[in-house]
């Protein structure tokens, strides 16, 4: 299946999500992602973050509301379609997800080796991301011989690889230190300069405010998004940010 380079890259209408019984952890939640665009995801922790970014990589559907991913109605998508949708979108867990039988490099590989990529060109891909993560001299080891931010660094390294359409990234600096925060930040904004649209979710609000990007904020189940210092109530206009 074709993405669409023109559509919206993700589109939220008056979204809400509870799990179960529960109270609803998002309400009316509404907002648009423009191809290229760069966003940082705030909020206390419980605001809905997490569960955000898992409605937009489609691991959970919404209580009620639209969602629209590269232009496609999520709800009326084929199930068969579903997967093409999902390789579109890279994802950096907290919880990391690495493959523990396999190599750093293995790792960092599998989303070329699923897209059919020769292995020399495999090779040369990574090699590099390796270096630029600085994970060049654990490429053979295994993921339970690698500490938190070794782990963290190779998570991105394989969100990135495939330059997906829609780079989703859990607080990717959690575990770094404020170097190598600031390092993995500046791959990313490469990334988007290259066209994908990027969203972090981060704790960081320092970071936030130093490098500039749109805001999307969630506190207590509501979005509001700030251009600036003025946050605005999140129901902006559809394309506004």
């Amino acid at each position: 299946m074709d993405i669409d380079p023109t559509a919206s890259i993700a589109r939220f209408e008056n979204v809400g999500l509870r799990y179960g019984l529960g109270p609803e952890v998002l309400q009316d939640v509404t907002f648009e992602l423009m191809p290229g665009s760069y966003h940082f995801l705030v909020g206390p922790s419980g605001a809905g973050k997490s569960s955000l970014l898992k409605l937009m990589y489609l691991a959970l559907r919404p209580s009620r509301g639209l969602v629209h991913l590269f232009g496609r109605d999520i709800a009326t998508t084929a199930r068969d379609d579903l997967p093409a949708l999902r390789r579109a979108v890279g994802v950096v867990f907290q919880e990391y997800r690495l493959l523990e039988h396999l190599s750093t490099f293995d790792n960092v590989a599998l989303p070329l080796r699923v897209a059919g990529l020769r292995e020399a060109d495999i090779k040369r891909h990574v090699e590099e991301l390796l270096v630029w993560v600085g994970l060049q001299d654990h490429m053979n080891a295994r993921p339970p011989t690698l500490s938190g931010g070794q782990k963290q660094r190779a998570s991105i390294a394989r969100a990135v690889i495939a330059r997906p359409n829609l780079l989703l990234a859990d607080e990717p600096t959690g575990n770094v230190d404020e170097r190598m925060g600031y390092r993995l930040m500046h791959l990313f904004e490469e990334l988007n300069k290259l066209g994908t649209t990027v969203v972090v979710a981060t704790h960081n609000e320092a970071m936030v405010r130093e490098l500039g990007h749109p805001v999307m904020r969630l506190d207590g189940g509501h979005m509001s998004v700030s251009h600036g210092t003025k946050y605005q109530t999140s129901n902006v206009q559809m394309g506004e940010f």
